[in-house]
């Protein structure tokens, strides 16, 4: 066997890939098998949908604010590791994240003026 830096993150990856494998296969075989037009009808957080999923039309509202999710969700993503190092990093990454912030600000004053987050 070979013995490297990345043998670790080998076996856990495929460790998941079997687990998620066992998973599928057990589910396909256990799960039920009968199909009505009942089960077929997508669930609507318990109401009885008017119209099939194809012809209803959401507001666009709705993926703006699932943007601006993801927008920010990412911005968390860099400031975790970037708040862990930041004595090791120093000034110049200070200012740098400053920058990067800033922006994300000037786009949240921007969306918020344009009124995105009005749902009346």
């Amino acid at each position: 066997m070979f013995a490297g830096p990345y043998v670790g993150i080998l076996l856990l990856f495929a460790v998941s890939a079997l687990f998620v494998i066992v998973l599928l296969a057990l589910s396909s075989f256990l799960g039920p098998k009968v199909k009505t037009p009942a089960k077929e009808v997508p669930f609507e957080c318990g109401a009885t949908p008017v119209d099939s999923v194809q012809e209803q039309r959401f507001n666009v509202r709705f993926y703006l604010v699932a943007v601006i999710f993801i927008l920010f969700d990412v911005e968390v993503v860099f400031l975790y590791p970037w708040a862990v190092a930041l004595e090791e990093l120093g000034w110049f990454a200070f200012a740098q994240m400053l920058l990067f912030l800033s922006v994300l600000g000037i786009g949240l004053y921007y969306i918020w003026r344009k009124g995105v987050f009005d749902w009346n």
